[in-house]
């Protein structure tokens, strides 16, 4: 049985963000799926200028409707004075506070964990950084891409013909990821335990993390893994094959038994099982060249849809290489009920996906997605100002 709103697991909890692009936002939107409350200080005026990053969805930013759902929205001028006190006055009511201004910034504005310390001794304060608040690069700005570059995984990623980013923000992911994490963990800490731990996590870190494994691989092995587009670098057989109809098939065997399964059952080749060139996972990707022309001669006599049943009846994991349009559409996501719709600004709504994460017996908030400042009165008003104050506030540019 779902529980009531109200019972969410952090139902209760406020969270105020000076967040802009995406990696912060991303934390803090999976916070306010389960329950908490974000109130999100923008700009006057723009606001976060994730929201004009493209306005492909009814005129909103792709990104942005993806990561500001159940949020509050209040606009600050932060460089003003009355800005400055309303903030210290949402800050006094809050559990959260994150941030991932330009470096140096917090800590000018007197927002750094130390100085919070002081003034709110329970506020659990988290920084999303580029890389990091010490050492030689904390001055730098820090974009995705320039991320994935500095970290190698650009030079991963790709094919003989040259690197390419990741077709998503991975590092930005990533850190959202973390400060997610990180910030449940400082909720659990200081429900347990009492004492406040400050979060930091910075993109470079975060994906430093991700690219660990070919790290190790380039540290101990003498050199990187290979670009090999849809190939994976140690394993072999595994990528993607084009078949009779022109259906891309990707397919993996992980072992032993799953090779003898796809000589015998699927290339029909059993003797390829004690082949010494292909008897062991490093014999096979020492001679990858001469696995996939096998693999690849195999595919040219079936179709997509054939090709996928023969490697299911032999136990081989498999997949089509979807389009976005497919994958849009995929069987699991109808089947699981992923879809719910969310409200846009303007009235319109338009699906998104449940949070990977379910929590038995607790509905996801799937709340709307603010308008610039949308709830910049209702807040001042929750705070004490009175409706001549908003408007002096308002006359200021303050708000």
């Amino acid at each position: 049985m779902t529980e009531p709103p109200d019972a969410r697991p952090l139902s209760g909890i406020t969270v105020v963000s000076i967040e802009q692009a995406v990696a912060a936002p991303f934390a803090t939107r999976q916070l306010a799926d389960l329950g908490a409350r974000v109130i999100k200080v923008e700009r006057p005026g723009g606001g976060d200028f994730a929201r004009r990053y493209d306005t492909t969805v009814h005129g909103e930013s792709s990104y942005f409707v993806w990561l500001n759902r159940s949020k509050e929205s209040v606009t600050l001028d932060l460089k003003s004075d009355a800005g400055r006190t309303v903030l210290e006055r949402l800050l006094a009511g809050a559990d959260v506070f994150v941030q991932n201004l330009a470096p140096g910034a917090a800590a000018r504005m007197g927002l750094g964990p130390e100085a919070l310390a002081e003034r709110f001794p329970s506020l659990i304060p988290c920084s999303v950084s580029g890389y990091g608040s010490t050492g030689p690069w904390a001055d730098r700005k820090a974009y995705d891409l320039l991320v994935q570059c500095q970290t190698g995984l650009v030079s991963l990623t790709g094919n003989e013909h040259g690197a390419a980013r990741t077709g998503v923000s991975i590092a930005d992911i990533a850190a959202g990821m973390y400060a997610y994490s990180g910030i449940l963990t400082a909720l659990l800490a200081r429900a347990t335990t009492g004492a406040v731990r400050a979060v930091e996590v910075s993109l470079f870190e975060a994906l430093a993390e991700w690219v660990s494994q070919p790290a190790y691989y380039t540290r101990f092995g003498g050199t990187q893994p290979p670009r090999i587009g849809t190939q994976h670098a140690t394993i072999a057989p595994y990528g993607a094959h084009t078949a009779a109809d022109g259906k891309d098939v990707l397919f993996s065997v992980q072992n032993e038994r799953e090779w003898a399964a796809l000589c015998e059952r699927f290339l029909g080749l059993p003797g390829l099982v004690t082949d010494p060139r292909f008897a062991t996972g490093s014999a096979r990707v020492a001679h990858r060249t001469e696995v996939n022309a096998i693999v690849a001669e195999r595919f040219a006599e079936l179709p997509g849809g054939e090709a996928m049943k023969l490697l299911d009846e032999a136990g081989i994991a498999n997949a089509g290489v979807n389009d976005v349009e497919e994958f849009l559409a995929h069987p699991v996501l109808d089947g699981r009920d992923r879809w719910r719709d969310v409200r846009l600004p303007d009235g319109a709504t338009v699906p998104a996906l449940l949070p990977p994460a379910d929590l038995d017996g607790v509905e996801p908030r799937m709340d709307p997605v603010p308008a610039v400042g949308e709830h910049t009165e209702s807040i001042l008003a929750e705070l004490g100002y009175s409706t001549a104050d908003i408007e002096g506030l308002r006359a200021g540019h303050s708000v």
